[in-house]
């Protein structure tokens, strides 16, 4: 019997016994609807394209799908919207955080010499001052602000509770304002 007249259960047999023409054949049934639910998501056929590609792969490589809780259409179509949502929002998020960055960042106009220059004084004052405090503000403080880790990242990477990790922050971050406080007035 060929594979496009099989039904979805012999097509998932196939396809986990390794047969991926198998999923060729569910691509062929279902990948249009993924698509246009991708698309009318995203708004943007490029984008609509690689999450349809992305959802046969992880379709594919993931062993989610369970037939009593409906047919592979439902789980790619949910499966779609969940991660077509996500895209959106971290869309979204980095559209923030690139116009947060657009506004600290001084217009190219002013970027002149002196102003790099009272930058780089700025940035050792700053350097300075960090060195003042105790070790472990210090190192918590050095990789939120120079290596961008978020206050989870820290706490995994040395180990110590959230609190604390915040604590600490906190901690310096008020030293520092008290040792920068002509900078900062």
């Amino acid at each position: 019997m060929s594979l496009s007249n099989q039904s979805e259960a012999e097509l998932l047999q196939s396809m986990q016994s390794g047969d991926l023409s198998a999923l060729g054949v569910l691509y062929d049934r279902y990948g249009e609807a993924v698509y246009r639910l991708a698309l009318r998501i995203l708004g943007e056929s490029t984008e609509a394209e690689d999450l349809t590609q992305e959802i046969f792969l992880a379709f594919l490589r993931d062993d989610k799908y369970d037939s009593n809780r409906g047919s592979i259409i439902v789980f790619l179509l949910t499966m779609t919207r969940s991660r077509a949502i996500n895209r959106l929002h971290q869309k979204r998020s980095q559209e923030r955080l690139l116009q947060r960055c657009q506004r600290s960042t001084p217009d190219s106009t002013q970027n002149n010499l002196m102003d790099k220059v009272s930058l780089g004084e700025i940035a050792e004052i700053v350097r300075e001052a960090l060195q003042e405090l105790p070790v472990n503000q210090q190192e918590v403080l050095k990789m939120a602000y120079y290596d961008g880790l978020s206050q989870s990242e820290i706490t995994k990477k040395l180990n110590i509770p959230l609190g604390t990790v915040k604590t600490r922050s906190r901690q310096g971050l008020l030293k520092l304002r008290k040792l920068l406080k002509d900078l900062v007035d």
